[in-house]
């Protein structure tokens, strides 16, 4: 197959930055876009065109896609903190929605055929049944999810009336590092379990918060679908291929393991990988956290050549461990006023 150019939106942030890798190690020409305004320069490798600017300046994405010869969008960037998208929902409309809406008319009018979407499962708001299915109905339970939702329906729209297609890959729990820790999960004050687990193994933070025990699940803790973020890159480099395979189809798919862990599952599996233990503080419910979110993903193992080489937990916990360790490396001399 081909292998054309493709532009990678935030690939300078996490899933953004690993898929940057996916493509550049399958042999693919890529290029970055990324305000840097999340994301961080050093996540991009040496050798890639990088564009420091906004996916709203229609004008400098035209450019990009004439100096790069750009056939394909890979989309990451945006914003993704569900607490602060209900504080702050204008914010999460513009970067996400509106923003999405000038990078697929800059996409159109340069006539870039190919489009892979990064949506989410909160998509689906508190499913009723889980594992969840693509059908399921999307009902968001907070503006992010909403942003996300509409930029669906935008593409759909816009390749019933143009020449795209296009794959939204809906992510569940995205979690771990690249194996080789090349680049992870960079951003202070994230609020990922495995991210903050991590975090609080390494001494950066002194307990980690379990919000609920009272759910409909075994242990009585939220059990979410972990999905090592190079299985997710991989999986957007083989709907790359799908797409151009077949340029009159266009793809809806989750994007997970099929399998859910609590997190009290995850805390004793970082125990277990650091042999240590980390404090453990049970504080309430926070509002709109589903029981139990776990894809049902027979539709991607159906539609690509998508197999794993991740879905072990324990080895999710050691890649983001190796990265917390090299990230501390990377403060201490490449990120000005860190260390």
């Amino acid at each position: 197959m081909s292998k054309v150019p493709v532009l990678v939106t935030g690939g300078a942030g996490y899933i953004g930055s690993h898929a940057v890798l996916a493509l550049k190690d399958a042999g693919w020409p890529v290029a970055v876009i990324d305000s840097l305004v999340t994301g961080f320069r050093f996540a991009v490798p040496d050798g890639v065109p990088f564009y420091e600017g906004d996916i709203a300046d229609e004008a400098l994405l035209a450019r990009i896609f004439a100096e790069q010869g750009t056939r394909a969008v890979m989309h990451f960037a945006g914003s993704i903190i569900v607490p602060e998208s209900v504080e702050n929902p204008l914010k999460y409309y513009h970067n996400n929605t509106a923003k999405s809406r000038s990078l697929i008319a800059a996409a159109v009018a340069a006539g870039v055929p190919h489009f892979i979407f990064s949506s989410t499962a909160a998509t689906y708001g508190i499913p009723e049944v889980s594992p969840v299915t693509e059908d399921s109905p999307k009902l968001p339970i907070n503006p992010y999810g909403m942003s996300k939702l509409m930029t669906e329906i935008m593409l759909g729209d816009t390749a019933r009336a143009h020449p795209i297609n296009f794959c939204a890959l809906r992510y569940f729990n995205v979690a771990g590092a690249d194996p080789q820790a090349r680049t992870g999960q960079s951003t202070a004050g994230a609020t990922h379990l495995i991210k903050v687990a991590v975090e609080a193994a390494l001494g950066k933070r002194d307990h980690v918060g379990v919000f609920g025990t009272d759910y409909a699940t075994p242990d009585g803790t939220g059990v979410r679908d972990y999905i090592h973020v190079s299985d997710l890159a991989a999986a957007h480099v083989l709907a790359l291929e799908a797409l151009i395979a077949d340029p009159a189809r266009s793809l809806t798919m989750n994007c997970g393991y099929g399998r859910g862990f609590s997190v009290l599952e995850v805390l004793n599996a970082v125990d277990r990988v650091t042999n240590a233990r980390i404090e453990r503080r049970l504080e309430g419910r926070r509002a709109g956290d589903p029981d139990s979110l776990i894809s049902d993903n027979r539709r991607i193992k159906a539609t690509l050549p998508w197999v794993p080489q991740y879905a072990d937990l324990d080895v999710i916990v050691n890649h983001a461990l190796a990265w917390e360790r090299r990230l501390t490396e990377i403060r201490a001399t490449e990120i000005p006023g860190a260390g």
